[in-house]
């Protein structure tokens, strides 16, 4: 008698391939679970300043700003594109030669609202030629009504920036740096991070000064 013929080649396969796809979607799982404020080994070598200044600034990360991520892995961020109040292109490299906190809000993100005019504050106490705050609005429906925001809070010295496509908060997202709003994200001279928090702080209070200025410090002595 015949040999009983071979199961066709698709069939004897597609047990391996189920378990290939089922061990890629749990790497992606776990890649998404695990995605957090992660500090992977690798970076960029001229970010090693900026994990310095992270190190050097971490005994100041409490009380306020207690719940802000130190860099300890040079990090390079993405050359986030968005727009000003007149809807010229900007991009992060923009501020090369100044430390940044870069806030990411929305109208909609009721944490944001509330820590928009602490954000305006530190503006007016430190913002210059050595710092400044790039507060992104992310609202992607009407574009007026952020600006509409600012003016009735009266929050006059914060610039207007804003992505109504919200890609600044995928692009750090990518990173494992926005995991929800607000994220502020504070940026070296040379656009790497120092620090990232993930929530709202009082930046206005004595202990963020304190840290922002650590920070600033040596950008502005062009270490």
């Amino acid at each position: 008698m015949p040999e009983n013929p071979s199961p066709p080649a698709p069939m004897r396969r597609l047990p391996v391939a189920v378990g290939t796809v089922v061990v890629a979607a749990l790497i992606g799982l776990g890649g998404y679970y695990a995605l957090g404020l992660k500090r992977g080994p690798a970076g960029d070598a001229a970010c090693t300043a900026a994990v310095d200044v992270a190190k050097r600034i971490a005994p100041l990360a409490h009380g306020e700003v207690a719940a802000l991520t130190v860099a300890s892995a040079p990090l390079r961020l993405p050359d986030l594109a968005f727009e000003d109040a007149e809807g010229k292109p900007r991009k992060l490299s923009d501020w090369r030669g100044k430390t940044v906190l870069l806030n990411l809000w929305a109208t909609w993100c009721v944490p944001c609202r509330k820590e928009m005019p602490a954000l305006d504050e530190l503006q007016g106490k430190l913002g210059g030629k050595d710092f400044e705050v790039v507060a992104v609005n992310i609202d992607t429906r009407d574009p007026e009504k952020p600006k509409s925001f600012l003016k009735e809070a009266k929050l006059t010295r914060l610039g207007f920036f804003s992505d109504q496509k919200a890609k600044v908060f995928q692009d750090l997202k990518a990173i494992g740096r926005a995991l929800g709003m607000p994220t502020s994200v504070l940026v070296d001279a040379q656009g790497c991070e120092i620090g990232t928090i993930a929530g709202p702080a009082e930046w206005a209070s004595d202990d963020a000064v304190k840290l922002i200025k650590a920070a600033v410090k040596p950008a502005a002595a062009g270490f």
